[in-house]
């Protein structure tokens, strides 16, 4: 049943992301930047761990986990080092997942040898 609830959690997040940018006028980075955005509003107002431990990898997959993520390294960071940890905090709760995206995505471009637009 965790399956389940999972997916259909990831997909009303998607669901919601989808509707956002056929309605508005928003390009799709901006609307990844809400999502994150979104996510780390809902971790401090305490609403996302909640559905975090009831959907479990279909609320921190998406980007809204990603801004859950930031903002609970951040609040960790303060609590042990002060004002400092505002800079520190995200960084290191998101270290890992920001060098796997970018050394994946350059392993992918010297199989795949993308090319730019003209």
């Amino acid at each position: 049943m965790n399956y389940v609830w999972a997916f259909v959690i990831g997909g009303v997040i998607c669901v919601l992301s989808q509707i956002l940018m056929d309605t508005t006028k928003m390009l799709p980075g901006r609307v990844m930047v809400t999502l994150v955005c979104v996510g780390a509003i809902l971790g401090a107002i305490g609403l996302y761990e909640p559905l975090l431990e009831f959907a479990g990898g279909g609320a921190s997959v998406p980007l809204t986990g990603f801004g859950y993520n930031l903002w609970k390294g951040i609040r960790e960071a303060v609590d042990t080092d002060g004002f400092i940890g505002l800079f520190r905090g995200g960084f290191m709760m998101a270290a890992v997942g920001t060098s796997a995206a970018l050394i994946f995505s350059y392993i992918a471009s010297l199989i795949f040898q993308p090319k730019m637009k003209k």
